[in-house]
């Protein structure tokens, strides 16, 4: 792809892998399907079995009703828009990512220490992060590991 040319949209199954790589709860890995699929019948969601949640997230099927999306995107967090709109998906994609970030405490500590600077000072410090991720060869999307 050239440079500045737009990404693909992503399908729905890697949609559904990033919020099961992205949003669980600190301290432990990823939620299980059975755990989504629990979460999902206590909130009072559709009947939607572990095996399902599997299918959707590998591509197997591609095809959920709304009701199914809606329940996957409230157990997550997220506006069911997430799965529609692109924009949506982008915006929520990058505050997830954000969020991620913030679990580790050297990255949080530095957040909560730059409060209070001047929007300048803050900028500054912008571009010197974007400099050490240019130098480390990290990528804007790229996350730490958790």
């Amino acid at each position: 792809m050239s440079e500045g040319a737009p990404e693909a949209p992503r399908t729905l199954a890697e949609k559904i892998d990033y919020l099961f790589v992205t949003v669980h709860p600190k301290g432990r890995g990823p939620y299980s399907y059975e755990e989504a699929a629990s979460g999902i019948r206590a909130a009072g969601g559709p009947t939607i079995s572990a095996s399902y949640i599997w299918q959707l997230r590998t591509g197997v099927k591609d095809n959920p009703t709304m009701k199914h999306l809606e329940a996957l995107a409230g157990f997550f967090g997220v506006p069911p828009s997430y799965f529609f709109n692109e924009e949506s998906s982008e915006r929520v994609a990058a505050e997830l990512s954000t969020l991620a970030a913030m679990r580790d405490n050297q990255v949080r500590s530095v957040a909560m220490r730059a409060s209070g600077l001047s929007a300048e000072t803050l900028r500054t410090i912008q571009d010197f992060i974007e400099r050490a991720r240019t130098l480390e060869g990290l990528k804007d999307n790229d996350s730490p590991a958790p």
